[in-house]
């Protein structure tokens, strides 16, 4: 037969562990707890393994779906922000594209425009001089070289536009010559523009040698009438009339020439000729106005050249076709530029939504799995709630079951007494132990009742008697009551506690609950030490803007300390690591219970061989809820208690 005490014990961890095994059973548990010194681990079984293999197969699914979904939105995003910005900058940049190539090309007719008249308005102005001065002066005039030799000056008199100039008669000979050549006495009758300009009156040839065997053109007036006419010829200075055609510098690529009808140069050409040489280009019907055309020149060895634009445009007299060319590339050099700054923002467009999108999509999935850890958590809490719920249930109906039997003893244990009490002449050592045996049953009948207690309290809430109370007060009052016990085993106790502490309102009764059980759990945990203190502090917490202050209390011991794979598991119902004899694992969950009713929290540090603290923290006000609930019963007393 075991020890009254053992016996307590005994019945305690059997409640608590018949309790466990019932809701773990409900609840389909991971399989058979073993309960040594007072903690609980796990027996291992088969199925544990399958469990952490399933473990690690959940999370591994959990890893591959939260990089699927990534992908899904990091695609999802781009393709909804790509194809729109694709969609836009492609239409824009055709779309400018066609407008900047027809203002290119317009611009370039009006180059070809504006060179046309230049050339046009230089040939107009002598062939008007040549018109005026031989209508205005006589032959007999004209064949003197002085006065010759003055017109000539005076054509001249910008730009030496014409290098020589001579009156030559019906007959082709030479009346006067003013230039640098000797040909006074040739005879141009059988020429091919003499009788041109005899039967025309005006003449301007296309680029020829004749008899001083160089290129020219000349422009010849006729004047005089039938049977007496003469002729004012003057050629045009080649060098003066190819600067004002070649000169035009049109970017790299571009040059400038004139053809005529047969495709003859009738001016150097900048690359591709010389003047008075066959051209490659075909000659196009004469036409009024301006064409610009695209063309790819054939090279020799029959590969296609350099796309380029060309302007053509016809000069009214004499028939020559005026050439403008320019590489494609070259003249529509800004238009590429545009279309690579379009093409450089939207890469760059791209790549920032890429990284916006990786960047959502990681925020996207951080807040998922945040919400999912959130969901899991408060599902524990849940299943959790529901156990403490069952063993609530399941603890009360044990302890009004054990209360009956306990209250038999005690009843028949005081009639025992009373019985033993009305015996005559009993034997004094036998009624001494008796006595001290029945004393020991009433301790341990005690004992019964605190622990059934304690599980009616774990298993009901009680409504809290709402005061105003002193924590320091209460504090040093916990501390008297303990001090004595503790100053037998060598404990010191050291109170910090701040001065300036506003009173709050709360339940005295179940605040000294709660520091009565810590302190009693640091004085157990400094059993077996040859020295040690508990220190207990309370200061006035402050939260900061906005957030009201808090009274916080440390009860912290130099003990054995927690160790790190139990610390999780103080506060759950039956877990203790006190050996028997000492405790029944109820008081820490009905603290946490207690404080978290109050509105408080409660945090535990411990390092294994330094010691445990332990944090309490209550609101100046406990929840409003609380206070409209303890209104309604009647148990909230406005008026300020000290205790």
């Amino acid at each position: 037969m075991c020890p009254p005490a053992q016996c307590t014990h005994l019945t305690v961890k059997m409640l608590g562990t018949i309790l466990v095994r019932l809701i773990d059973e409900r609840d389909s548990a991971e399989g058979p707890v073993c309960r040594t010194s007072g903690k609980a681990y796990m027996m291992p079984n088969s199925d544990d393994h399958g469990r952490v293999a399933d473990s690690k197969r959940i999370a591994n699914q959990r890893g591959d779906l939260y990089r699927r979904l990534f992908r899904r939105l990091v695609i999802l995003i781009v393709f909804c922000s790509m194809v729109p910005l694709l969609l836009v900058g492609w239409a824009i940049s055709i779309r400018y594209t066609d407008i900047a190539r027809d203002r290119m090309m317009v611009a370039f007719g009006s180059e070809v425009e504006y060179h046309k008249k230049i050339i046009e308005m230089f040939l107009r102005e002598l062939r008007s001089k040549l018109k005026l001065i031989a209508k205005t002066h006589s032959r007999e005039y004209l064949s003197n070289p002085p006065n010759l030799n003055a017109v000539f000056d005076l054509i001249n008199q910008r730009g030496n536009p014409i290098k020589d100039l001579g009156v030559i008669d019906q007959e082709g000979r030479h009346l006067a010559y003013i230039g640098p050549y000797d040909l006074m006495d040739k005879n141009y009758s059988k020429t091919f523009w003499f009788q041109e300009v005899m039967d025309k009156g005006l003449f301007i040839s296309d680029m020829f040698l004749g008899f001083r065997l160089e290129p020219h053109f000349i422009i010849a007036v006729a004047a005089g009438h039938a049977g007496d006419k003469w002729i004012l010829r003057a050629t045009v200075d080649t060098e003066a009339f190819r600067s004002l055609v070649e000169d035009v510098q049109i970017g790299r690529t571009g040059e400038v020439f004139l053809l005529s009808r047969e495709g003859v140069f009738q001016t150097n050409p900048r690359f591709s000729g010389h003047i008075m040489e066959k051209s490659g280009i075909p000659v196009e019907p004469v036409h009024k106005g301006i064409r610009v055309v695209t063309v790819e020149p054939e090279l020799k060895n029959g590969l296609k050249g350099e796309r380029q634009v060309m302007g053509l445009a016809w000069l009214a007299e004499p028939p020559w076709l005026l050439v403008v060319k320019q590489d494609y590339s070259e003249a529509f050099d800004d238009v590429n530029h545009a279309n690579y700054a379009v093409l450089f923002l939207l890469h760059l467009s791209a790549a920032m939504i890429l990284l916006i999108a990786i960047l959502t999509g990681r925020h996207m999935i951080k807040l998922i799995r945040k919400r999912d850890m959130e969901a899991e958590e408060l599902n524990r809490r849940l299943t959790q709630e529901r156990k403490l719920a069952s063993i609530g249930q399941l603890s009360a109906g044990v302890a009004h079951e054990i209360s009956t039997p306990l209250a038999s003893i005690m009843t028949e244990l005081e009639v025992l007494v009373d019985a033993a009490q009305e015996v005559p002449d009993m034997d004094q050592d036998f009624c001494t132990q008796l006595d001290h045996s029945t004393n020991r049953i009433f301790v341990q009948i005690l004992r019964c009742r605190q622990a059934i207690g304690n599980l009616l309290r774990f298993s009901t809430r009680t409504q809290p008697m709402i005061e105003s109370v002193q924590i320091n007060r209460l504090l040093k009052d916990m501390i008297e009551r303990m001090e004595h016990k503790a100053e037998k085993r060598g404990i010191v106790f050291l109170s910090d506690l701040a001065e300036d502490l506003p009173p709050i309102l709360s339940d005295p009764s179940q605040l000294r609950q709660v520091f009565l059980n810590l302190i009693t759990n640091a004085v157990d945990a400094l059993d077996g030490e040859e020295r040690g203190s508990i220190t207990v502090r309370s200061r006035l917490r402050d939260l900061g803007e906005g957030q009201s202050p808090m009274v916080r209390v440390q009860v912290i011991d130099t003990g054995c300390g927690i160790p790190p794979d139990t610390i999780d598991d103080i506060f759950d119902p039956f877990f203790t690591t006190k050996p028997p004899g000492k405790g029944g694992g109820l008081g820490l969950s009905i603290c946490q219970n207690i404080i978290k009713q109050l509105g408080g929290r409660i945090s535990v540090q411990s390092r294994p061989g330094e010691g445990a603290e332990f944090s309490v923290s209550f609101p100046l006000r406990p929840p409003l809820q609380l206070l409209k609930q303890v209104d309604r019963e009647g148990t909230l007393k406005p008026r300020s208690v000290n205790h």
